[in-house]
């Protein structure tokens, strides 16, 4: 037995509905497939319909369950209830949203423009409100009786970090609507939960915030007590049991997967402090390169 085994029986989500936003690449196409594996069917989101379409082919493939792919930009609530509309006309119905679509820069935040500061804040904390919101409202109304959100979050939700302030700022939010609506939609069958992962590195994603040779001098591995980073599959089985039956008694949690990380030292972006101005530019350089490419 080791960690990067599957930790459900099978079947565990048969019968589930999943929408997973930012479902086409990273942590969300671990946990759809993961989820998928477990019998559950997943709608998967995000802004790339061809990058989804090539994911959801590639999910079924290997699993043999059923992943539709829809284009949906979260930081519009029309778009986030068309996308909802459409999970239910295929499935017929939806049980389980798992907040996971996010943006991020890391740069120190006088060098942001109010435009980068706005586009985080709006993806991640205006974002899972609107999926939270249509999702809550149409359980509400059809007297759906057990239902479920996990939201993924952050453990500078609550320590704050330099160099990611709006990330820090919206996952802030999102940790305090988490508890909240857990208490107020409980009695509607609904529970709400989140998940702070550590350093669980996605080629995509750490490419982008760590370009160049930055990832390697600044080792995420070494702030963690257990000197290692997470593996995919970890966090794919903790979403899926917080996500499942298994897990009913579970409200208003937020679960720490990090390896001690963030009780070692505060901030997860707080070592950013050694880079020096010059570097700062050359990083700006080499992001703004790659979008152009």
């Amino acid at each position: 037995m080791s960690y990067t085994d599957k930790m459900l029986r099978d079947d565990a989500l048969k019968g589930k509905v999943i929408v997973v936003t930012g479902g086409g690449s990273g942590l969300g196409k671990a946990m759809t497939k993961y989820f998928l594996e477990l019998g559950a069917q997943v709608a998967i989101t995000s802004r790339d319909l061809e990058k989804l379409k090539n994911t959801a082919q590639e999910l079924e493939t290997e699993t043999g369950g059923t992943c539709l792919p829809l284009q949906c930009d979260v930081r519009h609530y029309e778009e986030v209830e068309n996308m909802l509309q459409e999970t239910l006309k295929t499935f017929g119905k939806v049980d389980i949203l798992l907040n996971n679509a996010a943006g991020n820069f890391i740069s120190p935040t006088e060098r942001l423009s109010s435009n980068a500061f706005d586009t985080v804040i709006d993806i991640v904390l205006k974002g899972t409100k609107n999926c939270t919101l249509a999702f809550g409202k149409h359980w509400i109304d059809t007297k759906q009786t057990s239902s479920t959100v996990l939201n993924i979050v952050t453990t500078y939700a609550w320590t704050g970090s330099a160099y990611v302030v709006p990330s820090a700022t919206a996952k802030a939010g999102v940790l305090a609507m988490t508890r909240s609506l857990a208490v107020e939609w409980a009695k509607y069958g609904i529970r709400t939960n989140a998940i702070a992962p550590g350093p669980f590195p996605t080629k995509g994603a750490w490419d982008r915030l760590l370009p160049g040779d930055l990832a390697e001098k600044f080792d995420m591995a070494k702030k963690v007590p257990l000197k290692r980073v997470g593996d995919h599959q970890e966090l794919a089985n903790l979403a899926a049991y917080l996500v499942s039956d298994f897990s009913a008694y579970i409200n208003g949690e937020v679960v720490v997967i990090d390896g001690g990380e963030w009780l070692k030292g505060a901030g997860q972006f707080n070592l950013l402090e050694a880079i020096p101005e010059e570097l700062w530019d050359q990083l700006e350089m080499m992001v703004k390169a790659k979008k152009k490419n």
